[in-house]
């Protein structure tokens, strides 16, 4: 199966930088990981609510124009459903047995998603009612992917 996370903004941080480098490397022995970052928009607070959609609006046009037509999407906002480890392994298990080759994950930027790329989602997924950095996301959805092939196959990472 190949997975794409498609996410606004680059990586600042080495740490996280180097965790992400980690999980990519472990889910190698599973499947093809790209991750696509896109071009986050500059702003400065104070936001007017037309500001914040017109940012909104133009990052979720880049996320939109990187999406397969074809592939199954996960976006990742805290409004969505969440499930647990076992169950995450169990959907992305069901998608590969019914042949679905590519599975993307949006993550949106410092100020959200756009209502067009929610509505284009399969799946609305959300890790948890906290709000984290959408850098940190990264890492955390990459931890997350590593640990489902591992349920998958029935390895011992996951406890």
């Amino acid at each position: 199966m190949n997975l794409r996370i498609i996410a606004i903004g680059k990586i600042r941080e080495k740490f996280i930088q180097d965790g992400i480098a980690e999980y990519s490397k472990r889910l190698a022995a599973y499947g093809r990981l790209e991750i696509v970052e896109l071009r986050e928009e500059s702003f400065r607070e104070p936001l007017s609510a037309k500001e914040r959609l017109q940012i909104v609006t133009k990052e979720g046009e880049r996320i939109l124009a990187q999406l397969g037509n074809r592939s199954f999407v996960f976006v990742l906002d805290p409004r969505g459903r969440s499930l647990s480890s076992e169950a995450f392994a169990e959907q992305l298990m069901s998608m590969a047995v019914q042949g679905i080759s590519l599975v993307e994950f949006v993550i949106g930027g410092a100020l959200g998603l756009s209502q067009a790329v929610i509505e284009r989602a399969d799946f609305v997924l959300s890790f948890s009612e906290f709000t984290f950095p959408h850098q940190l996301m990264r890492l955390i959805l990459a931890e997350q992917l590593y640990r489902a092939m591992t349920i998958i196959r029935g390895e011992h990472y996951h406890k």
